[in-house]
């Protein structure tokens, strides 16, 4: 059955969620169901962590590329690197030669940020809003976006720089000249209007039957409500079916998966909803996206001929990796992947547990959609919580500039300080300011941070990279010079967790993770596979047949992780104290066979 949020579908689709709830194969299936009914389509992701060229085996990139196996159909990835190229040299191209170099230099710098990366990105996105000789080819536009948190922003910001440019001509150095933005006034203006108009405009709120991922689409209604995207349906993906035989963990995944179903936020219960079941395989390749939508599907797949074997020799629990990090007494943790993959969770067993071992600890989070107050329900001993908050630390920084810079300024410097400060690029100066203090405090405590999704997280990281280059540009290869990227690198002081899912995207997008991290001179410390069933030893068919995909991605992460944790699917969501030390103190009691040559 077709879902009802393709019925009668505008010419623009955004499907918008927490990360690792099937957005991409949602688009996709859609992208081809709208292709398939005659329609020319172009599927575009705004993800900087991208994997739609997988999904279709074939390699796209920053140019609109035909899916030769689905006429009609074009593919787009907005390369954030890619394109934050092309707009550097945009404004940077027209002086050169121009300018002196050392000024030349300087805008280079400027613009080297992981704000200028993203508006750039932007660029590419109101363009095919706004730009009719692109996309006139194309009956409908699917939208893949990135995960909540690096959504939200995108979709805030067409009204914050048009508030901008009203009101405000700060420096906007990070973005380069003023000029620049000014050109783009009626495009920003276009967008604006499109995204707020349901006769062209359709958001699609994916989640999965789970209550942090319902919860964050209910959050995620009312801030585009507040953006005038209120054309909204909700989709909950992946809902296992009712079991037919008498497996406790199907059961209780079943019965958890209807509670939540059941009691849904008021905000979405008069939302139009879509119900897509739980596949035994991966989606990746046109038979398993043509079978998303089709429920009848479900009942026609394979049956498992045999249970598949147990973990590969190798892996660990939880508890052994927090035995081995409680060896010492600081240290910085910093657990990374893909959104959805349980990365919150992790962070809070491991700090849980390294506090109850007695270890001071500071449990943080970097992550804009990010609730751990959500998965802790108790104080710990020996554990405090807190949020590098974007709008609290953007306010800080504010007021100590304005406390410092500005007590020197008359009364007209001071309204341009102001104004300069409400720059929307104030605020990733001040979130990685927050960030470089939790490096440094892990000098004398545990810090276990929870970091953003993958592509937001790699921005932080490329902001740390660009602060060390500057200071050691400026201050030389002085012994005394110890930067946040410096840090990041030592393996004394630094322990990155690569968290992923035994699934295909998830593990490909954690060993891309892993290949970026170490370009940056970072080795990851250990990996953890979370919501194993083979790990949980299930007796149910769909189940099963799922546990059987798992060994091909278990073997590959073994293959390159020096340290790898696997954590069953438990019947109850590991929410609260008592979840969490389920998670780090369970016993190990699946069978271990070798691994395949």
């Amino acid at each position: 059955m077709i879902p009802t949020f393709l019925t009668d579908a505008p010419r623009y689709l955004f499907l918008t969620g927490k990360g690792g709830v099937g957005k991409t194969s949602i688009a996709c299936a859609s992208a081809m169901h709208l292709a398939r009914a005659g329609r020319s389509v172009l599927l575009v992701s705004t993800d900087p962590a991208s994997n739609v060229g997988q999904v279709f085996d074939t390699a796209i990139g920053n140019t609109i590329t035909e899916i030769a196996a689905v006429p009609g159909l074009s593919a787009l990835e907005i390369d954030p690197a890619e394109a934050a190229t092309t707009y550097r040299e945009s404004i940077v191209g027209p002086v050169r030669g121009i300018l002196p170099e050392p000024e030349v230099d300087l805008i280079e710098e400027q613009l080297s940020g992981a704000c200028t990366t993203e508006i750039a990105s932007f660029n590419e996105f109101t363009g095919l809003l706004t730009d009719t000789q692109t996309t006139a080819a194309f009956d409908h536009v699917v939208f893949d976006t990135a995960p909540t948190g690096h959504t939200i922003r995108l979709l805030q910001l067409p009204g914050s720089w048009t508030d901008y440019l009203d009101e405000g001509k700060g420096d906007a150095s990070c973005l380069g000249p003023l000029s620049g933005l000014e050109r783009q006034r009626s495009t920003y203006a276009e967008a604006v209007d499109a995204l707020g108009d349901p006769a062209r405009t359709r958001l699609v709120l994916v989640a999965r039957p789970q209550t942090g991922a319902v919860t964050e689409i209910a959050r995620t209604h009312g801030e585009l409500a507040e953006l005038g995207l209120r054309q909204q349906h909700v989709v909950v993906n992946a809902v296992l079916p009712p079991p037919g035989d008498g497996d406790v963990l199907a059961r209780a995944v079943h019965d958890r998966e209807q509670a939540v179903l059941n009691d849904l936020p008021k905000a979405l219960r008069g939302l139009p909803t879509d119900l897509l079941p739980l596949r035994a395989d991966n989606m990746v390749g046109l038979d398993a996206l043509t079978r998303l939508f089709d429920e009848a599907s479900t009942s026609r797949e394979a049956p498992i001929e045999e249970a598949p074997a147990g973990l590969p020799a190798g892996t660990d629990d939880l508890e052994t990796l927090v035995d081995e990090l409680a060896q010492q007494d600081h240290g910085l943790l910093m657990f990374m992947g893909k959104g959805g993959v349980g990365k919150t969770t992790i962070a809070s067993a491991v700090a849980v547990a390294l506090a109850e071992r007695g270890r001071d600890v500071h449990l943080t989070t970097t992550d804009p959609a990010a609730h751990l107050a959500d998965t802790l329900d108790e104080a710990v001993d020996g554990l405090q919580v807190s949020r590098i908050d974007p709008d609290e630390a953007t306010r800080t920084y504010r007021e100590t500039v304005l406390r410092n810079r500005g007590a020197a300024l008359d009364e007209a410097g001071r309204a341009a300080l102001e104004e300069d400060l409400r720059s929307p690029c104030t605020e990733e100066i001040a979130v990685f300011q927050a960030f470089s203090r939790a490096v440094n405090e892990a000098r004398r405590r545990f810090v276990v941070m929870d970091t953003a999704p993958t592509g937001h997280t790699l921005l932080l990281l490329d902001a740390t990279g660009s602060y060390h280059r500057d200071v050691v540009r400026q201050m030389g290869d002085s012994n005394n010079v110890i930067t946040p990227m410096m840090r990041l690198q030592d393996p004394e002081h630094t322990k990155v967790v690569v968290i992923t899912l035994p699934e295909t995207t998830p593990v490909l997008e954690a060993t891309h993770l892993q290949d970026d991290l170490r370009r940056a001179g970072i080795e990851p410390w250990g990996w953890v596979v979370n919501n194993s069933l083979t790990a949980a030893q299930t007796t149910n068919a769909l189940l099963l047949k799922r546990a059987g995909n798992e060994r091909a991605e278990l073997e590959q992460v073994l293959a390159t992780a020096e340290r790898c944790a696997v954590l069953p699917l438990l019947p109850a969501e590991p929410i609260g104290i008592a979840g969490l030390r389920e998670l780090s103190q369970r016993d190990r009691t699946v069978e271990m066979v070798p691994t395949s040559a």
